[in-house]
């Protein structure tokens, strides 16, 4: 928690100096001044080098450059899969549209806030204003907790739009197994998981899953915080180096299985490889990253991303698609490692041209030859190294690759001068471009999308999409240094169908290797201006959560996982076991209380994170899929470093306010719709008006519901744990509630003299407010039809609002 108090106060010192006016700030080039006395934006270096690399044209680079020294507008994205998404859109489009455009006092043409043309369904949003100006003018305030609210609930996220892309690219559908292997702090995570879940029916879970792993623990929990949002039973999040992703073969005899048996290896159909990077492409959101600049940081990173893609490829299926992308505008991060992973693969992976895809989304394609460039030293071929440079300037950052084998280098032969320096060290110490013809790739390169801030008003963002056509060329297993004692692999369980590549161990460990990723996976959102050194970024928006736990360089080459010993169950370092749950006595008390029908699969779903399965305090349901790949994982001695799995679906609490439940575990929040269409008791339809009084007072005696008939039902319910269902109008209780993915259901405990609410605070005000306003809605539209008989709605909506207005809701 040091780092994020550290970053806390860093940011308020950052908006104290900030000095604003009262009326909104344009988005035009007035932004720079008060933008610019806060930071430096100006570094010569950096201006110098992507002039070189010509990733836009002469005659763009002023505006390019230009656009690149103002706030990056924010952005959010609507989460389709909640109950209210529907609500939320309309309620930009018919309301935030309008007012903030009346509250400008710009000339400009620019709207306040406009859904993304090239994402589907309208469900991605940006406005003109940057987070500081959300935060800062009161103009903009109703709209600002609006955004904090939903965040926080999980109805949207906040993301930089360019970080939305590659998830669109994966072609996933709901039946894929998905690896997102730098995923915290999660934003594209819980994308592949929105997929994943749309087409799927209320109480249905989808067959596919996704695995999203980060290598540090801290980054781990604010990822989990980020999916818990969505509520969802098909993820599970491990912590693991993602160039070293464990495979999880089980070594079976093939001709003994049967048709239907699990998973024997851990293959998946789409993978996303958010690497670590330089960053460069966030610095209208971070600006701080200017002062910082250096090319060393994007030539220290090149090995390790290569790494990542190649161990994502081996573990990707034939005919799988892999999504590669960096927020770095650096070409050595980016078409360098697309064409050192192509040139590895020998043929079974090829570049796809996605061009036809989001045809309203303006790219631009990648570079087909770039030049390396080392403290001033220009190089374009690795037979101009100089021997001093070849453990920072490697041959797979150039366009055509190549070896340093009987190639002689600048300045290998020269001699020392009074002080011991060699004249191609003093070469480097003063900007040189040696003049050489320039390599240009052989691969298709222009098939990568690079996105740049001008085009569209964004960051900077690249992509590439991979497709594995046949099996990778094989390599020779090489002994390697394990990280951690407790993380070991079965004995002679090396997956020899599982093809990889061949990995050049000899030129990963350098200097800037070590220093580049000595501060682990930062985000990229509100990078860490306290660190002396430029860390990797990854490109998602949140907080980085805690100090990093620095690399080991001996680590950093290390390639897939070799021979290990088996892990006893539960052994990993500082994280909770994983346990299936199988206590028949707990689990048929729950059947029996809640009265949930057969169809409800219980047998192997459920675990937990307690060794002591007679103490357990919180049930998870796992899907089927999550289910195989557990059984896998046992199997193989607990290779995955697993710190979340599951939806959390009961928790046990005993009593509240005294009274005693006859079931020990109430349905969790989360869990509820999941487990709603299976019940059978417990169970009750409220009207309208009733459910409105739960909500805004929490706890109702049953005398005092509006439907009497109503409040005795509740008065014979069990005490415990119990669910009430909004109804319509007047509408009789039927034995089979009828249940849909609209359906409004809340959470309640049936004591001696009331019902009481089981929801948080901010579900409770979320789904009062959304519940006015649909009600609302459905009087506009009956009074417009001359429908307006229906007394109880009249007495709703006569009475209700000045109730919840009196109680401050």
């Amino acid at each position: 928690m040091g780092g994020r108090r550290r970053r806390k106060g860093l940011n308020e010192n950052k908006e104290n100096m900030k000095k604003r006016s009262k009326s909104i700030e344009p988005s035009s080039t007035s932004t720079i001044d008060p933008y610019s006395s806060r930071f430096n934006i100006q570094n010569l270096a950096f201006d110098n080098y992507y002039k070189e690399q010509r990733i836009v044209t002469s005659q763009q680079w002023d505006s390019f450059l230009n656009l690149l020294r103002t706030p990056l507008p924010s952005s959010f994205r609507i989460n389709s899969n909640t109950q209210f998404s529907q609500d939320i859109r309309s309620q930009l489009e018919n309301d935030f549209v309008h007012s903030l455009r009346f509250q400008s006092v710009e000339e400009d043409d620019v709207d306040p806030v406009i859904p993304l043309p090239w994402y589907p369904e309208n469900f991605a949003w940006q406005s003109k204003f940057s987070r500081m100006q959300l935060r800062k003018n009161q103009s903009l305030t109703r709209f600002h907790e609006f955004l904090k609210l939903q965040s926080e609930i999980g109805n949207i996220t906040r993301q930089e739009a360019v970080s939305m892309v590659p998830p669109l690219f994966l072609d996933i559908h709901s039946n894929h197994f998905v690896l997102d292997m730098c995923a915290a702090p999660g934003s594209k995570t819980f994308q592949l998981l929105e997929i994943i879940h749309k087409s799927t029916e209320a109480g249905s879970l989808p067959d596919g899953m996704v695995i999203a792993n980060d290598l540090d623990i801290q980054r781990c929990n604010l990822l989990i915080h980020q999916a818990k949002r969505l509520c969802t039973s098909n993820l599970i999040v491990t912590s693991h180096e993602a160039q070293n992703f464990p495979g999880c073969f089980l070594n079976r005899n093939y001709d003994a299985m049967e048709p239907d048996q699990n998973i024997d290896q851990l293959l998946f159909d789409r993978v996303l490889c958010d690497v670590p990077c330089s960053g460069d492409g966030t610095l209208r959101k971070a600006p701080e990253l200017w002062r910082k600049w250096n090319t060393g940081t994007g030539n220290g990173l090149h090995n390790l991303q290569v790494l990542i893609v190649v161990r994502g490829l081996s573990l990707l299926k034939v005919g799988g698609r892999l999504v590669y992308s960096t927020c770095s505008m650096n070409p050595i991060e980016n078409e360098a490692v697309v064409a050192e992973v192509l040139r590895r693969s020998g043929g079974s992976v090829e570049l796809v041209d996605v061009s036809s895809e989001l045809p309203q989304l303006i790219r631009r394609p990648g570079l087909k030859k770039w030049k390396v460039s080392d403290k001033g030293l220009w190089l374009v071929s690795c037979k101009d190294v100089p021997k001093s440079h070849r453990t920072v300037i490697l041959p797979s950052m150039f366009p055509a690759g190549g070896s340093y084998q009987d190639a002689v280098g600048i300045g290998d032969d020269t001699t020392g001068d009074a002080n011991g320096n060699s004249e191609d060290v003093q070469a480097v110490e003063n900007p040189v471009m040696h003049e050489f013809t320039e390599e240009v790739s052989d691969f298709p390169l222009e098939h990568c999308m690079r996105l740049v801030p001008h085009d569209q008003n964004t960051g900077a963002f690249f992509i590439a999409v991979l497709q594995k056509v046949s099996p990778l060329p094989a390599f020779q297993v090489r002994p390697r240094k394990e990280v951690d004692n407790q993380h070991v692999e079965p004995a002679g369980q090396r997956n020899e169908h599982a093809q990889e590549l061949q990995i050049n161990l000899s030129e990963s460990k350098h200097k800037e290797v070590s220093e580049a990723v000595s501060g682990a996976n930062m985000n990229d959102n509100e990078p860490n201006a306290a660190d002396s050194e430029v860390s990797p970024v990854t490109c998602e928006e949140g907080d980085s959560n805690g100090p990093q736990e620095p690399h080991d360089v001996e680590n950093i080459a290390k390639i897939t996982p070799g021979n290990r010993k088996l892990q006893s169950r539960g052994k990993w370092r500082g994280i909770d076991p994983v346990v299936f749950f199988k206590d028949e006595v707990i689990i048929n008390s729950i059947k029996a209380f809640y009265g949930i029908d057969e169809k409800f699969p219980f047998d192997g779903h459920l675990v937990t994170r307690n060794s002591d399965t007679s103490h357990v305090k919180r049930i998870y349901y796992v899907s089927k899929s999550v289910k195989d790949v557990l059984e896998l994982n046992f199997s193989v001695g607990q290779q995955l470093k697993i710190t979340s799995v599951g939806l959390k679906i009961f928790e046990r609490q005993t009593s509240l306010a005294g009274i005693s439940a006859s079931c020990a575990f109430r349905i969790s929040s989360e869990g509820l719709p999941l487990v709603l269409p299976h019940i059978t008791k417990q169970i009750l339809r409220a009207s309208p008006i009733d459910f409105k009084h739960l909500l805004q007072y929490r706890a109702v005696k049953f005398a005092d519901f509006v439907d009497a008939e109503f409040g005795e039902r509740a008065a014979n319910l069990m005490p415990g744990c119990c669910v009430i269902v909004l109804g319509e109008g007047n509408r009789a209780p039927t034995k089979t509630l009828e249940v849909d993915k609209s359906t409004i259901a809340i959470g309640c405990w049936k004591g001696g003299a009331t019902l009481t609410l089981m929801v948080t605070e901010l579900d409770r005000q979320e789904l009062l407010e959304r519940f006015l306003t649909r009600l609302d809605t459905e009087k506009d539209s009956m009074h417009g039809s001359n429908l307006s008989d229906n007394t109880e709605d009249d007495v709703l909506h006569s009475n209700g609002k000045d109730d919840v207005e009196a109680n401050g809701c």
